[in-house]
């Protein structure tokens, strides 16, 4: 291959924190705060399509911002009470360990560093992800494999760098980067014909083309997934409570699909003969009275924004996301639930 510009944007992963930086939680006690307030402030991205994007009319669209809805759907009894906090790869981390936000559900992947070492924890998967290639259609390249030789526009600092690094020289392909510290002057150059190639991660890549609306069919996303990149909601280390309202919303998001409960009969299903749907929804059992909410905390997260299936759909699918590894675990995937009991 000629020596071209090879375009590598921060993935969704993004910015990798300095060992030993983190912050006390500002309050031991986050559902207290949430509840007190009357709102919870969700940290999100400044704009993904499918994951987190405010529309034309300012309201916020996507998997991640539906998340945040859910849980302010348990923890408060109404979806609509979220303060939406953009943030950067930059902030995000600060944002959450400073108190600014109450939980960052941003397309963060999930990793030891992250998870450990700097104050803060990881309460599930919500997208399995991984790290792409995309280009367009008339360089006439296939593979990732066909790259070498490329100059590589990147930002520095990130997962998305360690991740090229490895593969390329893996492969035994060579590059030469090229650092590219702005987000948006990096997505020009690339669609602009400035640089060749795109990489992110596969739901970027994939909401980046849907975005070119009738120019997509122009750019093609090549099938090598270099890395994987489980991306997840975060909450900070020390608060037990809150970590398990979170996490346990993610569960039951996953656990209506498996079940058959949707937004739309959540509230019926209640009364439903299987004794996990009942438990599930707070008809029986005293799951709410453990977390500090009324027993039908999950029951409002569904009837707010449906199962995980449901928000795939309205999400992820108009993207053209393909769920793959994102279905559930019966299907072949890797989502699955703990049981409710």
């Amino acid at each position: 291959m000629r020596r071209t510009a090879l375009l590598v944007l921060f993935g969704l992963s993004g910015l990798v924190l300095a060992p030993g930086l983190s912050a006390q939680a500002p309050s031991a006690d986050t559902l207290a705060t949430v509840q007190k307030r009357g709102t919870l402030a969700c940290g999100v991205s400044t704009g993904v399509a499918g994951l987190s994007q405010a529309d034309s009319r300012g309201e916020w669209r996507g998997i991640d911002a539906d998340f945040c809805r859910a849980v302010a759907a348990a923890a408060l009894g109404d979806a609509s009470k979220v303060r939406f906090v953009p943030t950067t790869p930059q902030n995000r981390f600060t944002a959450l360990q400073s108190g600014e936000i109450d939980l960052l559900s941003r397309g963060t992947t999930y990793s030891f560093g992250r998870d450990v070492g700097i104050g803060l924890s990881f309460t599930g998967v919500l997208v399995h992800d991984g790290q792409g290639f995309m280009v367009k259609r008339d360089l006439g390249v296939n593979s990732a494999k066909e790259l070498n030789g490329a100059s590589v526009c990147l930002q520095p600092g990130t997962t998305t760098e360690l991740n090229l690094t490895d593969w390329f020289r893996a492969n035994g392909i060579s590059f030469t980067p090229v650092l590219i510290e702005n987000f948006q002057e990096a997505t020009t150059a690339f669609l602009a014909g400035r640089c060749d190639v795109y990489t992110t991660d596969r739901t970027g890549l994939a909401a980046i083309r849907a975005g070119r609306g009738a120019e997509a069919e122009q750019y093609v996303i090549l099938p090598e997934a270099v890395s994987s990149e489980p991306l997840g909601p975060m909450v900070r280390k020390g608060d037990e409570r809150w970590a398990d309202i979170v996490k346990w919303t993610g569960h039951a998001l996953v656990a209506a699909e498996e079940n058959g409960v949707t937004a739309a009969n959540a509230r019926t299903r209640a009364q439903d003969a299987n004794p996990e749907v009942q438990r599930l929804l707070g008809s029986t059992g005293d799951f709410g009275r453990t977390l500090g909410l009324p027993n039908d905390w999950a029951l409002k997260a569904i009837a707010a924004v449906g199962n995980y299936g449901e928000a795939w759909e309205r999400n992820m699918t108009p993207v053209g996301v393909d769920r793959g590894r994102n279905r559930l675990a019966r299907d072949g995937g890797l989502m699955w639930s703990p049981p409710f009991r």
